[in-house]
C-alpha cells in the first residue's frame, strides 16, 4: 500500500481538532485509523514530525493533544541544506514536499544565497526541473537556523589585509578577516573564525579570527580544530567544579538502608586497558533452583547530580562524554567520572542493580531493581580476560577462587544468552572502530580496527540483559520514558536491498522482515558476497537514536530497550537512573512524554556530532599520516559506489579514499544502480560493493581533508553480476565529474 502522506496529516490534525477530542495514545488513533504496519510506520514519523513543527503536542503518558498554537503553512518547504563541490546543493526536505516532488530539491549556484552546509532552510520550488522530470529545482529565501557560525582554516595574509581559506569545500574563497596583525596571527597558521557575514553568490563574505591554533603540523593542532569545529565543550564552567567539590566534601562511604550492602558479594569490572570511568560491575551466581542470577552494577550517578542542578544542567548540555583518539571530554567533572562515581577496585562505590533471573536455556524470569553499594574485588582489562579465555587453568594462582568461578559462570552464562539471541532474529553486523596508533609524542604511526572478542562480547550480553530487564519493568508500569529505539528499514531501501541480492545470485523471497535477512546474511557466510551483502544491509539500515516514542529496536529485535548501564558518559542513562530510583523508592516518576522526547532529540544530536567529531579527527590524523606516502599501495575493501565514483577503506591501514571514474582504466562506464558496482562497457571489468582490491595513494589534500585512492588491480577476481532483464531501468553513465559533498 502507497501512502499519501498530505491526507494522512490533514486527516490526523482534522481527527485531533474535531470538537469533543480526548487526547489518546497513538496506538489509539492507528486503530481507529485502520493501518497496517507500513502505516504505523508512516504515522509514527509524521506524529513526531508534526509535534516538531508544532502542530500537535505529546500530554502525559505520550498522548496526543492539540498544539497550543498552530503555524499557518506560508507554501515554503523547510529542510537542511548540504553544498556541493561546484556551489550548488540539496536540500532534503524535514515534512513532505507538495505532491509531485520525491526525494532531495536541487538548489543551483546562484540561489543558494548565503547558505552553508547543514544550515536550516526555507526553499521556494521553481517550475524547472534538473535532471529529469521528478527532480525539483527551488531557491533558498531564508537561512532559519545557522548550523554553526565558527569554522576552522587557514590564515593568509594577502595585499595588506587578512583572509581565512575554511577546511573543506563548501566555501571556494578566502574569507576577508580584517587587521593581519590582529592576535599575533602568522601566514599559513590554523585558526578558528567566527562568521560575520556570510559569503553569497555577490559578496566575500566577511569574519573575525577568534582563536589562534597554531602551526598545522603541530602536535594536537588537529585535535583543537575539530573541538572547535564541533564546538565540543572542554572546560566546566567554575560553578560546576565548586559545586562537584561540596557534593565531594559531604561523600562519605556509609551504607544507610534502603541502601542495598552487597559489598561481601563477588563483583568484578573489565574495560580497555586505557579506561578511567568504570560505570559497570558484575556479579554472577546460580541459586537453588538450578538458576542463573546476574547483577549488573551501575555506578550511581544520581546520587551525585541532583535535577536542575549546576552540574546537572552542564551534564545536559553535553549528553555525552566524547572520545578522540588523544583527549577524553567528559560528560561529569573528572572528580565525579573518574572518581567518586567511578567503580574503582577496593573502594565502597554507590550503584544501582538490576538483577536478572535467568532459566537454565537463558530465558529471563525475574528483575529485581534496587540501590546498593559495592566493592569491587578485581578490576580486568578485555585482554586479561581473553588470556583466561584462552587458558582458565593458568589463571587459578593468579586469581583467588571465588573470581576465578565468577569468571567461568561469565564465560558459561554469556554463551547461552548470545546464542540464544542470535538463534532469533538479533542481527549482528557491527562494524569495527578504527584506532589511532600514536607513539609517545602524539603523533600517529599507524592505525587498526578494533577487534569484537569474546570478553567483549560478555559484558556486551551482560549490558543488553540489564537494558532490556529495565525497559520492560518501567514500560509494563505504563510509564513513558527515554528509550533507545531502532526503527526498520524503510521499504524502498528494503526493495533496493531485495534486488541487489538476487543481483549476487541468493534466492530470497523479499528482505521485508529480520528472518530473511538474517538468512541470507547467514548464508552468504564463508562466500565471496559476504561483505558485500555486510555492507549492502548496513547501507539500508536506518540509524537508533533516542526518543519517547514506542518504536521498538529493530536489529537487536527487543519491543522495549533503553540505555541503562553507562550514566557517566551518557545523559539518556541518567535519566533512566533517576526513574529506576523513584520506583525503588516506591514512588512514580516524574516523566512527560513530550519532555522525554525533546531530551531525546537533544542527546540524539549530541551523540551524532561526538561521532562525527570522533570521525573526522581520525581522517584528519590519517591523512597528517599518509600525506608523505603518495604512491604507497593498501589492500582495500570497496565500501560504497556511486554514480559519480567509488569509496573504498584500507584494510591494515583502515583509511578511507575516494576513486574518481576518470582514474580507472579507460573505457566506458555504466553505474548499476541495483547491484551496486560500475561496469565497463568494453572491458566488463567491474567495481562492485564490497570487492577486495588494491589501491595507492594518489592524493592527500589537508586542507580540503580530501583522500584519492587509484585501483591497481583487484585482489580476488570479482564475482559476475547476473544482468537484470532491463538494464536500462536499473543502469546509468558513471560520470565521475565531481567529487560528493562533505
Amino acid at each position: 500500500m502507497e501512502f499519501d502522506l498530505d491526507a494522512l496529516e490533514r486527516r490526523l490534525l482534522e481527527y485531533v481538532a474535531r470538537d469533543g477530542y480526548q487526547p489518546v495514545k497513538p496506538r489509539v488513533i492507528i486503530k481507529k485509523f485502520g493501518l497496517d504496519d507500513e502505516g504505523k510506520v508512516a504515522f509514527r514519523r509524521l506524529l513526531k514530525r508534526l509535534v516538531r513543527d508544532g502542530k500537535l503536542a505529546y500530554g502525559a503518558n505520550h498522548l496526543v493533544r492539540k498544539a497550543d498554537a498552530v503555524k499557518p503553512a506560508d507554501g515554503r518547504i523547510v529542510g537542511r541544506f548540504r553544498r556541493a563541490m561546484r556551489g550548488h546543493g540539496y536540500v532534503r526536505p524535514e515534512s513532505p514536499a507538495p505532491k509531485g516532488i520525491v526525494g532531495d530539491i536541487y538548489i543551483p549556484a546562484g540561489e543558494t544565497g548565503d547558505a552553508a552546509n547543514g544550515d536550516r532552510v526555507a526553499v521556494r520550488l521553481s517550475r524547472r526541473r534538473h535532471g529529469g522530470p521528478t527532480e525539483p529545482v527551488g531557491e533558498i529565501v531564508e537561512v532559519l537556523d545557522r548550523r554553526t557560525l565558527k569554522f576552522v582554516g587557514t590564515y593568509l595574509a594577502r595585499g595588506g589585509g587578512g583572509f581565512v581559506r575554511m577546511d573543506g569545500n563548501q566555501f571556494p574563497d578566502p574569507i576577508p578577516v580584517g587587521d593581519p596583525g590582529a592576535k599575533q596571527v602568522r601566514d599559513g597558521d590554523k585558526v578558528v573564525v567566527e562568521m560575520v557575514r556570510f559569503p553569497d553568490s555577490r559578496t566575500t563574505g566577511e569574519a573575525v579570527v577568534t582563536e589562534v591554533l597554531g602551526r598545522p603540523d603541530a602536535v594536537g593542532v588537529d585535535t583543537r580544530m575539530i573541538v572547535a569545529e564541533y564546538d565540543l565543550p572542554t572546560e566546566f564552567p567554575d560553578e560546576v567544579v565548586e559545586e562537584v567539590r561540596s557534593i565531594a566534601a559531604e561523600f562519605d562511604e556509609s551504607i544507610a538502608a534502603p541502601r542495598r550492602d552487597l559489598t561481601g558479594t563477588t563483583i568484578i569490572t573489565i574495560d580497555p586497558a586505557t579506561a578511567r570511568d568504570f560505570d559497570d560491575a558484575i556479579s554472577l551466581e546460580r541459586i537453588e533452583n538450578g538458576h542463573w542470577r546476574l547483577g549488573v552494577h551501575i555506578a550511581d550517578v544520581a546520587h551525585f547530580v541532583r535535577p536542575n542542578s549546576r552540574v546537572d544542567g552542564e551534564a545536559l548540555r553535553r549528553g555525552n562524554s566524547v572520545y578522540l583518539p588523544d583527549l577524553v571530554i567528559p560528560m561529569l567533572p573528572e572528580l565525579l567520572s573518574n572518581g567518586l562515581a567511578s567503580l574503582q577496585p577496593d573502594r565502597v562505590r554507590y550503584t544501582l542493580t538490576a538483577f536478572v533471573e535467568f532459566a537454565p536455556d537463558g530465558v529471563p524470569v525475574a528483575t529485581e531493581l534496587c540501590e546498593s553499594a559495592i566493592r569491587s574485588c578485581r578490576r580486568f582489562t578485555y585482554e586479561e580476560i581473553d588470556q583466561f579465555l584462552d587458558d582458565p587453568d593458568g589463571w587459578r594462582e593468579k586469581l583467588t577462587g571465588d573470581v576465578h568461578a565468577l569468571l567461568e559462570r561469565m564465560r558459561d552464562l554469556a554463551r547461552i544468552l548470545r546464542d540464544r539471541r542470535m538463534a532469533a532474529v538479533s542481527l549482528d553486523l557491527a562494524i569495527p572502530e578504527v584506532e589511532i596508533d600514536l607513539d609517545a609524542d602524539g603523533r600517529v604511526v599507524g592505525a587498526h580496527k578494533s577487534v569484537n572478542t569474546f570478553s567483549h562480547q560478555i559484558i556486551e550480553e551482560f549490558m543488553l540483559a540489564a537494558n532490556v530487564a529495565v525497559a520492560q519493568r518501567i514500560h509494563g508500569l505504563g510509564l513513558p520514558l527515554v528509550r533507545r529505539v531502532h526503527e526498520p528499514p524503510g521499504l524502498m531501501k528494503l526493495r533496493e536491498l531485495t534486488e541487489f541480492v538476487r543481483a549476487l545470485g541468493i534466492r530470497c523471497s523479499g528482505l521485508h522482515d529480520r528472518f530473511e535477512i538474517k538468512r541470507v546474511i547467514a548464508e552468504a557466510e564463508g562466500r565471496p558476497e559476504r561483505d558485500a551483502i555486510h555492507f549492502a544491509v548496513l547501507r539500508a539500515m536506518q540509524k537508533a537514536r533516542y526518543s519517547s516514542e514506542e518504536l521498538g529496536h529493530y536489529a537487536l529485535a527487543f519491543d522495549a530497550y533503553c540505555h541503562f548501564t553507562s550514566p557517566i558518559r551518557r545523559y539518556p542513562d541518567l535519566i533512566i537512573h533517576r526513574m529506576v530510583k523513584a520506583l525503588a523508592a516506591g514512588t512514580r516518576p516524574a516523566a512527560e512524554a513530550g519532555h522525554l522526547e525533546k531530551l531525546g532529540e537533544h542527546c540524539s544530536e549530541t551523540e551524532q556530532r561526538a561521532e562525527r567529531a570522533e570521525r573526522e579527527l581520525k581522517k584528519l590524523k590519517l591523512l597528517n599520516f599518509l600525506k608523505d606516502k603518495i604512491g604507497t599501495e593498501l589492500d582495500a575493501r570497496i565500501t560504497g559506489v556511486e554514480s559519480f565514483g567509488i569509496f573504498a577503506q584500507g584494510e591494515q591501514l583502515p583509511a578511507d579514499g575516494y576513486v574518481a571514474i576518470r582514474s580507472l582504466p579507460p573505457d566506458l562506464y555504466d553505474f548499476d544502480s541495483v547491484a551496486r558496482s560500475i561496469v565497463g562497457r568494453r572491458s566488463g571489468e567491474t567495481y562492485r560493493l564490497g570487492d577486495s582490491v588494491v589501491v595507492k595513494v594518489a592524493r592527500v589534500d589537508l586542507a580540503r581533508r580530501e583522500l584519492d585512492f587509484e585501483i591497481v588491480r583487484h585482489r580476488n577476481r570479482p564475482v559476475s553480476i547476473r544482468p537484470a532483464s532491463n538494464r536500462s531501468e536499473r543502469s546509468e553513465r558513471a560520470t565521475g565529474e565531481e567529487r560528493p559533498p562533505r
